[in-house]
């Protein structure tokens, strides 16, 4: 059955990889990102790979413009049945450092994002008495040095998933989070750029504390997305799944 999906933070990275999949599992997908016109590659991936797919401009953290693009996907694509929170921003520094302004914009997109989004998706899931959310939270969910905000950001969408779950269950709605690991994406890039380490040595470096013995990928989350996001997933809801290569971060 076709459904329609929204996926956040679409543009580029882990956002992308999974709008490619979810299309590639049949669905129609709004990309959605700050710029419309950032999307237009990830929408040509998924339309040259013969999937639909429409690039979508919202800020999520925006009550009005989060409103007015699930209008849009509704109008064109359909009422959305799925939906993965991944639009997420950085702004590391150690805590004596961080500004009001850095924690204030990083809560504001994971998390105030995720609630606007799924506020305004949610209604269309209960009326069709099926659905599905994703929402990305990290391994820094468990505390990471530099990285106060985005902690407690990450660790706030596991509470708001597994509140979501006992909600709209009743409604066939199930919600579930993924945790990833190290995963070579312009976010990684940006953070070895912030402490003055070569990419290559960031990852290298990365690479020796994780089990599996190599970094992941987007398509490593894109796949644990495209699982929560199926029939058969019904009955698994209100989760963590931690994508890291191995048992802790």
């Amino acid at each position: 059955m076709t459904r329609t999906a929204l996926v956040t933070g679409a543009a580029r990275g882990i956002g992308a990889a999974i709008a490619r999949r979810l299309a590639s599992d049949g669905h129609a997908v709004a990309v959605l990102d700050l710029d419309a016109g950032s999307c237009a590659d990830t929408v040509a991936q998924i339309t040259d790979a013969g999937g639909r797919a429409i690039a979508v401009g919202a800020d999520v953290a925006d009550a009005d413009a989060v409103d007015r693009a699930v209008a849009q996907v509704v109008a064109e694509l359909g009422a959305p049945t799925v939906l993965v929170n991944n639009a997420g921003i950085i702004r590391d520094n150690l805590l004596f450092k961080m500004s009001v302004e850095d924690w204030d914009a990083v809560l504001s997109v994971h998390l105030r994002g995720a609630f606007l989004v799924t506020r305004a998706v949610q209604a269309h899931m209960v009326d069709a008495g099926w659905g599905r959310i994703v929402t990305l939270s990290s391994t820094s969910a468990l505390g990471n040095r530099g990285q106060a905000n985005y902690a407690a950001a990450k660790a706030g969408m596991q509470g708001f998933t597994k509140t979501l779950a006992l909600e709209l269950g009743r409604y066939g709605v199930t919600a579930n989070a993924i945790a990833p690991g190290f995963i070579q994406t312009d976010m990684t890039r940006a953070t070895a750029e912030r402490i003055g380490v070569p990419f290559d040595d960031f990852v290298a470096a990365a690479t020796r504390e994780i089990p599996v013995g190599r970094a992941g990928t987007p398509d490593d989350i894109a796949a644990a997305a495209s699982f929560f996001c199926r029939e058969e997933a019904g009955f698994v809801s209100g989760q963590v799944l931690y994508v890291a290569g191995g048992p802790r971060a």
